[in-house]
């Protein structure tokens, strides 16, 4: 990764973990066995790509990073904790292993991790309602969310999709709609929320919305390459379980070689999309650059 990927990566970690900090209750507050699992799960290592992403968004429309945005940023990540918390649970894919520690009900038990999922997916929402920026930006922001991680074309929709289509031949238009929902819309969404926190216009929403989609699926495609060349110790999650479990994913369709050049062709048709904004937006197009050059 380029020093200035890296720099841009680090500094947009940096400020979401200190909101994180800040807006999490502490592991010592009442009742403690839910803080301290929600904490063991957020602060456990994650990149925070999709509060860079929506940082960067931001930069993008204002031209410079818009002051509080880091809060979006810190719910945007509760809400993607809250999501692996839950699907790695032995209901779902059944994993001991993320971000390269124990699973969230390993070392807290099924219960409290469900009801972890749970408080981050609230908790969430109130920061979302408090966000600085004007009450319409703010509803916007809500609705997007909602949406996003809901059951029509949204996260958990796309995790039903997941589930149900185990142990079933793949078929293109089946991993395409997994992909654009369990993973992409909360990436697409962070891109866009980002551009409606720094007051974009219609036509800005367009561009981030089609920007968002093309880069998350990428990143999802990528993501299935890496659990099939890549080892635990790696990813910091159980490689290969996408094998295992026989999952709907991309190269199980079109195979490793083609799946990359996808992603490729996905990130340059990305990158179009923001032809209007010029060097406004270098920094967005660095994050979703190595959204597909990540080994991890």
């Amino acid at each position: 990764m380029e020093a200035t990927v890296k720099s841009l990566i680090q500094e947009g970690l940096e400020l979401t973990d200190r909101a994180l900090e800040e807006l999490i209750p502490s592991a010592e507050t009442v009742p403690a066995s839910i803080h301290g699992a929600m904490r063991h799960s957020v602060f456990a290592g994650g990149k925070r790509l999709r509060p860079v992403l929506a940082m960067q968004a931001g930069i993008t429309i204002a031209g410079a990073l818009p002051k509080g945005i880091e809060q979006l940023g810190a719910a945007i990540e509760m809400l993607h904790t809250y999501s692996l918390i839950h699907d790695d649970l032995p209901a779902l894919d059944n994993d001991d292993l993320r971000r390269g520690k124990p699973t969230c009900h390993v070392a807290f038990g099924e219960a409290i991790a469900i009801l972890a999922g749970d408080a981050l997916q609230t908790r969430a929402y109130e920061v979302l309602a408090g966000l600085q920026c004007p009450a319409e930006a703010a509803v916007k922001i809500i609705g997007l969310v909602a949406n996003a991680t809901g059951t029509v074309e949204g996260m958990i929709g796309g995790q039903v999709l997941d589930i149900e289509s185990e142990h079933k031949k793949p078929t293109p238009e089946l991993v395409d709609a997994i992909h654009r929902a369990k993973t992409g819309a909360l990436i697409r969404v962070s891109v866009v929320a980002g551009g409606v926190y720094a007051g974009a216009a219609a036509e800005d929403v367009a561009r981030l919305d089609l920007f968002g989609r093309k880069a998350g699926l990428a990143f999802q495609i990528v993501d299935d390459v890496l659990d099939l060349t890549e080892d635990s110790a790696k990813l910091g999650k159980t490689a290969g379980k996408d094998l295992a479990t026989e999952k709907a994913t991309w190269p199980a369709v079109y195979g490793i070689d083609q799946s990359l050049r996808d992603a490729a062709r996905l990130i340059e048709e990305a990158f179009a999309a923001l032809e209007p904004y010029g060097s406004r937006a270098d920094g967005l197009k660095a994050v979703a650059r190595f959204l597909v050059e990540r080994k991890n």
